[in-house]
């Protein structure tokens, strides 16, 4: 499904993070995946059939993830009280269930927590996967910046994003699977060309650079 332009000539910009603010950083033993993620939304797209747009549906095709795969995968969600039944089952389900709030309720917090993870793993909302944009979150800059490989939902071709080690993308439940595999076996150079693909893509000075030069064109 393509992106309405609405006549308008739309420049295409990268995501971008400040490197400096966001080091490689070793990885603790046993560290687990990690993402940091809402898990409701009340958010519809109304196509001819209308679906829900939030992160809980672009994830129920995985939920079998870690009865697949021996990696430890954490999931740190924006949960309340009154969702206990839902934790109850990604628990048995055989994912670690955090409160995003607590983990993230500070940047500081935010940045440690994403830093002191082995990889990303994280799918999105299935409007990402139907307009095939290609989007990546920021969230995921911060894995690649600070070092752990990002293992994430494949949304589309991209012009400039490369389909390599530190990036891995995936379609469906097998390819998630041997992409946390690859991670698994090599965390050490994947971590590595995570941060290479950082530098030589998502650099912020390079990003608002290119910018500027197309404002003052």
């Amino acid at each position: 499904m393509p992106v309405p332009d609405l006549g308008f000539g739309w420049q295409q910009t990268r995501p971008c993070i400040a490197l400096e603010w966001w080091p490689p950083v070793p990885t603790p033993s046993e560290a687990p995946f990690t993402t940091v993620s809402q898990w409701w939304a009340n958010e519809w797209v109304g196509d001819e059939n209308g679906y829900r747009n939030d992160k809980r549906s672009g994830f129920v095709p995985f939920l079998d993830l870690p009865r697949l795969t021996d990696a430890p995968l954490e999931l740190a969600l924006a949960l309340s009280d009154e969702d206990e039944a839902e934790r109850a089952m990604l628990e048995e389900l055989g994912w670690r269930v955090r409160s995003a709030t607590e983990v993230a309720w500070t940047p500081h917090h935010y940045q440690h927590y994403i830093q002191n993870s082995l990889a990303e793993f994280s799918c999105v909302k299935p409007s990402c996967i139907r307009f095939q944009t290609a989007w990546m979150s920021d969230r995921t800059l911060g894995y690649l910046a600070s070092g752990k490989p990002a293992v994430v939902q494949h949304t589309g071709p991209s012009r400039f994003l490369p389909d390599r080690a530190g990036l891995l993308r995936f379609h469906d439940l097998d390819e998630a699977v041997e992409c946390v595999g690859v991670v698994m076996r090599d965390s050490d150079r994947q971590g590595r060309e995570a941060r290479a693909l950082a530098e030589e893509y998502f650099d912020a000075r390079t990003v608002a650079a290119s910018i500027l030069e197309r404002a003052l064109a």
